[in-house]
């Protein structure tokens, strides 16, 4: 059952593809920070791979290559098989949403000779991490004419960064004494954009209105723009190398863009599937998958719905059929296992880098609330998937039992009665500004979802 680290097994070619794999998966981390970058970048790469979108397509039939994209922060593809697809598909599932700091509506205010844009924390964050650290504006600000601006300030070399401030060590017996969750509360995670005044006459707030000039001269808009603005705080840092011996990769979001990008890889690999491929990139899993982006939306059913049309089937029972009859890997991350804290593990059922993808039967947290918890007969042809393709693969809970727990999409595909299991790879410091995964895991999981989309029956 001891599951061998990769490093003991690569031979020279293994090690050049790997790096290969991983210089791409790195550049899509860079590229595509929020859910909507990553909607156009993997709209590009299904385009370059001869997919179509869905709008543009007259009829379906098997060889057809079809993408759709939702609010511009959900995108779904269908490679068409040779089999009916009312036999079921192979479904890859990952979101693209990561924990970040959003804007807020009425965000720009000035306090004694600084000015600020006041933020929202997305989902589960550590607070006290995002202080004190280069930040980047990501986004999107729609006028009232339908104009779209997008924004995205900090990447570039010459870029300004921002920041949020935090109490000098010299003044903050007081604030130590606090617990780690109220340290720094959410109402202070309040961005740093300026302290230059504007000179002019009758000018009351003299800092913010000239924040407000150059935000007007860069991007042609008025502050009542921020109502219909969707602006990201992510970290400024890209994607880099770790350790010296350059086996890890450090990037913020790699939960969970290290599964969709090694999913998006495989499902453009694959060319004439027997059973219909499916690859879903969706949004809102770090706040429940609600919405009309998330996963509980009915857009990935509507959308199938509409390809069932263009296959002269229009019937309810054939999509109910195809979804029923479909399998999944709900590609997620697991917690890795880190030596410095050991007593929130079981060493025996846990994720390690370096090890290979990881399945995940159950997730939830306690007595497996809230989980998907996948059947024995399907994890027995998983497992025959993945030993017929020489993949590396290992098992894994989220921590030890009472101590935590985590969701995922699987338990929402689920209720279509179709066979779904988590499957993703091994991060440490999971939810942090920067997250640490293994460049062999990584090249692993695309061999794996690889695997399932050709070979899983």
């Amino acid at each position: 059952m001891e599951r061998k680290f990769l490093w003991e097994t690569y031979d020279e070619n293994q090690l050049r593809n790997m790096n290969e794999v991983n210089e791409r998966y790195k550049n899509c981390l860079n590229v595509g920070k929020t859910e909507r970058e990553c909607v156009t970048l993997a709209t590009k790469m299904a385009q370059e791979a001869g997919y179509v979108d869905l709008k543009d397509v007259k009829e379906v039939k098997p060889g057809s290559k079809i993408y759709t994209a939702y609010n511009n922060k959900t995108i779904a593809l269908f490679n068409i098989g040779t089999d009916p697809i009312e036999d079921g598909m192979n479904i890859l599932g990952a979101h693209i949403d990561s924990p970040r700091l959003d804007i807020k509506q009425n965000p720009l205010y000035e306090a004694q000779g600084f000015s600020y844009l006041d933020t929202h924390y997305y989902g589960g964050i550590k607070k006290y991490q995002w202080v004190t650290i280069p930040l980047a504006i990501h986004g999107v600000i729609v006028k009232k004419d339908g104009t779209v601006v997008n924004v995205c300030v900090g990447e570039k070399e010459d870029d300004p960064v921002f920041t949020i401030t935090d109490l000098l060590v010299h003044l903050a017996h007081e604030q130590m004494q606090k617990t780690a969750n109220v340290v720094i509360e959410g109402e202070n995670l309040d961005l740093l954009v300026g302290s230059v005044t504007d000179n002019g006459e009758d000018v009351k707030e003299r800092v913010k209105s000239n924040t407000m000039k150059l935000l007007s001269d860069m991007y042609g808009i008025e502050e009542e723009d921020f109502l219909s603005a969707e602006l990201e705080v992510v970290p400024a840092d890209k994607a880099r190398d770790l350790g010296f011996d350059r086996s890890m990769v450090l990037a913020y979001g790699q939960d969970d863009k290290i599964c969709a990008w090694t999913s998006l890889f495989a499902m453009l690999n694959v060319e004439n599937p027997t059973r219909t491929s499916c690859t879903l990139l969706v949004d809102k899993e770090e706040i429940g998958s609600v919405g009309a982006s998330g996963m509980h939306s009915h857009f990935f059913e509507n959308m199938l719905a509409e390809i069932l049309y263009l296959m002269g089937k229009e019937s309810d029972i054939a999509v109910r059929r195809t979804l029923a009859h479909s399998t999944m890997l709900s590609s997620d991350v697991s917690a890795g296992f880190d030596p410095l804290f050991p007593d929130k593990f079981e060493a025996k059922n846990s994720a390690f880098l370096g090890k290979g993808i990881v399945f995940n039967k159950f997730t939830g947290s306690r007595g497996k609330s809230g989980s998907n918890d996948a059947n024995a007969e399907y994890m027995a042809k998983i497992r025959k998937v993945m030993d017929d393709n020489n993949v590396a693969f290992q098992t894994a809970e989220l921590g030890k039992v009472d101590v935590g727990g985590g969701g995922t999409i699987a338990y929402i595909m689920a209720n279509y009665g179709m066979e779904v299991i988590d499957a993703g790879l091994a991060v440490l410091c999971m939810h942090s500004p920067a997250e640490i995964s293994s460049k062999a895991d990584v090249y692993e999981a695309v061999k794996a979802y690889e695997a399932f989309l050709r070979d899983m029956k």
